[in-house]
């Protein structure tokens, strides 16, 4: 029998041979900072006072960590950090480009801002319960999500917030929250298995996970692969976690159940996780197979759009017409997919930063609401503006910023995707983006009128003062709402480089191989 010879293989093209540089380390240590606090947390499990603190020392040291990656990207570009030093497809690689960063900035500020809110929401039950190392670990779910270069660790970072997720859902143990929980959970892993059934079909095409290595081969195996399979499948997973239509009535049977922080979480962070991810592979990854789809998301997108505001128009629960406005925000950003281009893509990412702080607000309200009238239900609250003027002005502005109204952050994504709608002739689309807006005004319109501005019994309208930790967080998003609204230049131009990289992913694929490694 002749013997087999192996050819001798050259393996140090595989392997990056410089150590990482500080800067290389930032990619990876949001996700190290946030375990590495949960972690504390949990061995401090008995003295639950000195959780808050410590947890709220980790977050702002999160956003720290998050503003100087982006400031480090801004700079010097997307940012690549192997494990054990080999090269993909061999080794597991986080990489941080302008959108991944931004993305996990505006995440930290969020979990920031709600982890001052959960000081006057979250009792001592709660805490005992693990409030704030699930908080912990879903912002490392969060973080690794937004700045892996792998597809199958986003499906391991989906799964980390997702089971998080779950545990802080059903803090309190009230049936409402038991069901609520149950159809979460229900829509959301029929979501994850099609993204793990999408994943090993991406590995069986390509050969590999990372997504620079993916993005460099998909135009070779165009002709010859699935590739319009394989997009239809992660389109339809992500669209699911994204709560899109026809495929969304978990998020408003469940957002309204936990406490009013969960809620406020829930509303800035995990939607855009499936918003991120549908940007990252149908804009990056498959372009082309984007474009085919088009119709079918903008279809998606304006129905979403518009049955996410008519069914906010027929609720009366506070927390329930967030939960729908949340889905025809979503609508939009669909929209924004379809149309693609640098408007299309850039009013994606600016409606998601603005979503991101609007929503987090409105549940902030919400809880005060329901604190100063002692019911979440719009028929029931009346006259807040005279039990505190500063809350029900601060409300009102987020209501006009939801709806896309100057001088407030949602005016100019709005305005991003009519022009790119209307630039491709999508005019129906951009009709669609229009109508919902007008929509959505009637719906804060008729939430404040009825909550805020409607007359209350004498004994139920005498002023009362909140707490710092309730109203101070308020007051900081939508002090930030106004901030972008009137002064949105830089981060458009951030925006602009942030699409910009999307469709030409050169500056990422150089960062993962930086002397073209092995393809």
């Amino acid at each position: 029998m002749a013997a087999t010879i192996s050819p001798s293989v050259d393996l140090s093209a595989a392997l990056v041979a410089a150590p990482p540089t500080l800067a290389e380390w930032l990619v990876i240590l949001p996700v190290a900072w946030c375990l590495a606090i949960g972690a504390l947390l949990v061995m401090l499990r008995r003295p639950i006072g000195l959780h808050p603190t410590i947890a709220m020392s980790g977050l702002a040291g999160l956003l720290l960590i998050d503003g100087l990656l982006l400031r480090e990207i801004a700079e010097n570009g997307p940012l690549t950090m192997v494990m054990g030093r080999w090269l993909p497809p061999f080794g597991i690689a986080f990489t941080a480009d302008l959108t991944g960063a931004l993305f996990a900035f505006a995440a930290a500020l969020v979990a920031l801002v709600a982890g001052v809110f959960s000081l006057a929401d979250i009792n001592d039950s709660g805490r005992r319960y693990g409030f704030y190392p699930l908080l912990m670990l879903l912002m490392a779910g969060v973080s690794g999500a937004f700045l892996t270069g792998d597809i199958f660790n986003l499906y391991v970072w989906f799964e980390v917030l997702l089971i998080s997720s779950f545990g802080l859902l059903v803090l309190g143990s009230e049936p409402e929250q038991i069901d609520g929980t149950v159809k979460y959970g229900f829509l959301n892993l029929v979501a994850t298995t099609l993204f793990l059934i999408a994943t090993g079909y991406l590995y069986a095409v390509f050969g590999t996970l990372n997504m620079a290595d993916v993005a460099t081969k998909a135009e070779a195996l165009r002709d010859r692969a699935p590739l319009m399979t394989l997009t239809g499948l992660f389109m339809l997973a992500f669209a699911m976690k994204a709560a899109a239509f026809p495929v969304n009535f978990w998020l408003p049977a469940s957002y309204h159940t936990p406490r009013v922080a969960v809620s406020a979480l829930f509303a800035g962070l995990l939607t855009k996780v499936g918003i991120y991810a549908l940007v990252r592979v149908m804009v990056m990854l498959f372009p082309v197979e984007r474009e085919e789809l088009s119709f079918i998301l903008a279809v998606a997108g304006a129905l979403t759009m518009i049955v996410g505001v008519l069914g906010a128009l027929a609720q009366t629960d506070f927390r329930r017409i967030l939960g729908y406005l949340i889905v025809s925000g979503i609508g939009s950003m669909l929209a924004g997919i379809a149309v693609g281009g640098p408007g299309g893509i850039g009013g994606v990412i600016f409606y998601a930063l603005h979503s991101m702080l609007v929503m987090t607000g409105l549940y902030f309200a919400s809880g005060i609401a329901m604190r100063l009238g002692a019911s979440s239900s719009i028929a029931a609250l009346a006259g807040l503006y005279r039990r505190h003027v500063g809350f029900a002005a601060l409300t009102l502005m987020l209501c006009f910023a939801v709806s896309g109204l100057p001088p407030f952050s949602g005016f100019w994504p709005k305005v991003m995707l009519v022009k790119a709608a209307l630039d491709i002739g999508a005019w129906w689309l951009a009709a669609a983006l229009l109508l919902a807006g007008f929509l959505t005004m009637i719906v804060t319109g008729r939430l404040f009128l009825l909550a805020f501005w409607r007359e209350a019994p004498p004994a139920d309208g005498e002023a009362v003062s909140l707490s710092p930790a309730a109203f101070g967080p308020l007051a900081v998003l939508t002090g930030l709402t106004l901030l972008i609204g009137l002064y949105p230049e830089p981060l458009l131009a951030v925006i602009q480089d942030a699409a910009a990289g999307l469709a030409e992913p050169s500056a990422y694929v150089n960062s993962v191989f930086p002397e073209g490694g092995p393809q």
